[in-house]
């Protein structure tokens, strides 16, 4: 075989490899979908169950990067401590080296069999579970085919020139072959794909075993890089469980290193290549982990010392969007259903802000509130932003609903935020150079912008449960104001047939201000409350009574 030609096909393989773990990945996520978010959050309140569970969640997920992603989002969002997730990366560490262990078995043979189940499941487009499973079993046997095919080509071109001429170099250079799979690890995203091209080299007597080692050394440092990489201008929050899973790797690697040699010695009497480099692999992976679990609280607190919690200098920035986790719809929903959260909490500082203008006639506290809009106009542009370049093809039925949710919940939640600032507000400024006096009117006002306040609270939590029960109780809220509004009509006009001029100008403010709260009120309503009333079939489609 021409080796341009073998080169290119080599190539091939691993895209194939890739893309098999892609389909697998994707399949087993859009199958489990929040359960999978579920599992991990239950296990992070102890390191032992963390460590197990980022093994477990790795073989089903085939990529130990999705695992850590999550993780990494906990993490990032305050939800869990960095011990307990940085336990889940050692698990993942351990779970891809598990994967390997199969993997280096020769089991193409069941690589059409995972296709055709995984084909006939797949088109069963009516049950979704099966569906999805169906596509994690094609993915799964891509990867096997893609194995199958790297083994035939490295068999063709073993005794091509120019192949050999290669090899050489990195066995003459033992560490030109640790950088070369750092760097092919760091550039497929993949420890997998590198270590299993080691051992497929390793298995045709192409790599010494010693340079075998090193070089699946350099593959295990490779992808720890790409966490921290992408985690670049992130919080300090979410740079410290990259950084440390990153020198954890480094401080192995090192250690390691010095013992590569009697390793290769010893293991090679005992062992196939191949069945030794995946050995080496998981023995690293596994000793690395239980050395390190006992450390992790020292460890923890240099990074917190390292890393320290700064407050964010744009309250307009957002804190949970992580683009490294575009990819992993789980994860990447998380922290856009965290950060619409944040809108509700930018929308109840300006509530609270109108309140205390309203009784106070404060004109600073007026203009200190409308500043807050602007925050919730660049909250909802990034949240907009980062929702549409979520890789649509890992969202299934319900992430795509929950997609939705959260574009409707932050589009309401930023729409309420103009209403305070061009028109809740104005009337407030407008009473106060007026000099309109106080009257009987404003406790009802401040008892209302309470209550708004209370529904506010109860639509975020709401965001989060999707309780039908609670989404009936916030929509009935709509009652009161109506009422408050109705009211507030009829008093306004006794005023004006009893030509009290002034009053009248009181009470049309008054009047506004009812109009502005109602709709807020509305707005908050459908960003949580209409949404999970029309998924559970309990939302008209109009209020008119029939036509007779």
């Amino acid at each position: 075989m021409d080796f341009t030609l073998a080169v290119l096909g080599l190539a091939g393989a691993i895209a194939l490899f890739l893309w098999g773990t892609h389909m697998a990945q994707t399949g087993v996520q859009r199958a489990l979908g929040p359960r999978l978010r579920q599992i991990l959050g239950q296990t992070l309140s102890n390191r032992t169950k963390a460590f197990f569970a980022g093994i477990g969640l790795t073989l089903l997920l085939q990529s130990s990067t999705a695992t850590g992603l999550m993780a990494a989002s906990f993490t990032a969002n305050g939800m869990v401590a960095l011990l307990p997730a940085m336990a889940v990366m050692l698990g993942a560490n351990v779970g891809t080296a598990l994967i390997v262990q199969v993997l280096a078995f020769d089991v193409s043979a069941a690589a059409p069999v995972l296709v055709l189940v995984g084909y006939l499941m797949f088109r069963r487009t009516h049950n979704a579970l099966v569906h999805d499973l169906g596509r994690a079993l094609i993915g799964l046997g891509l990867m096997l085919l893609a194995l199958h095919q790297m083994l035939g080509i490295l068999t063709g071109v073993e005794d091509a020139v120019a192949f050999r001429a290669a090899i050489g170099i990195v066995a003459a250079v033992p560490a030109l072959g640790f950088v070369l799979a750092a760097l092919a690890a760091w550039g497929v995203h993949s420890s997998v794909a590198v270590v299993l091209l080691v051992i497929s080299l390793a298995s045709r007597g192409a790599l010494p075993l010693d340079v075998a080692f090193i070089s699946v050394l350099g593959a295990n440092l490779g992808t720890a890089i790409n966490p921290l990489l992408e985690a670049g201008a992130a919080t300090p929050e979410a740079r410290r469980l990259p950084l440390g899973n990153l020198a954890n790797r480094i401080a192995g690697v090192a250690l390691t290193l010095a013992f590569v040699g009697p390793l290769a010695n010893w293991s090679a009497g005992l062992l196939s290549p191949a069945h030794a480099v995946a050995a080496f692999h998981l023995g690293f992976n596994l000793l690395f982990a239980l050395l390190t679990l006992p450390l992790l609280t020292p460890f923890g607190r240099l990074l917190d010392r390292l890393l320290p919690a700064q407050p964010a200098a744009d309250p307009a920035a957002p804190l949970y969007l992580d683009r490294a986790a575009r990819e992993t719809p789980l994860v990447a929903l998380g922290g856009a259903a965290r950060e619409a959260l944040r809108l509700a909490d930018v929308l109840e500082q300006m509530l609270h802000g109108a309140h205390d203008a309203l009784v106070k006639n404060d004109r600073k506290l007026i203009e200190e509130t409308r500043a807050r809009d602007d925050v919730l106009d660049g909250l909802n542009t990034a949240i907009k932003k980062y929702l549409t370049s979520i890789d649509a093809e890992g969202l299934n039925e319900d992430d795509q609903r929950r997609l939705n949710q959260i574009l409707v919940f932050a589009m309401h939640i930023e729409q309420a935020g103009d209403v305070i600032d061009r028109n809740l507000l104005p009337h407030v400024s407008k009473r106060l150079k007026r000099g309109l006096i106080k009257g009987d009117s404003d406790a009802e006002l401040a008892e209302l912008m309470d209550r708004l306040v209370l529904n506010l609270r109860t639509a975020a939590s709401l965001f989060m449960t999707e309780d039908a029960r609670v989404a009936r109780q916030l929509a009935e809220e709509k009652v009161t104001f109506r009422r408050a509004e109705r009211e507030a009509v009829a008093a306004h006009f006794d005023v004006m047939r009893n030509d009290r001029v002034g009053q009248g100008m009181q009470s049309a403010i008054h009047l506004d201000l009812l109009r502005d709260m109602k709709l807020i009120n509305s707005l908050i309503i459908a960003a949580a409350a209409y949404p999970v009333l029309d998924r559970a079939g309990e939302l008209l489609p109009t209020r008119l009574a029939p036509a007779s």
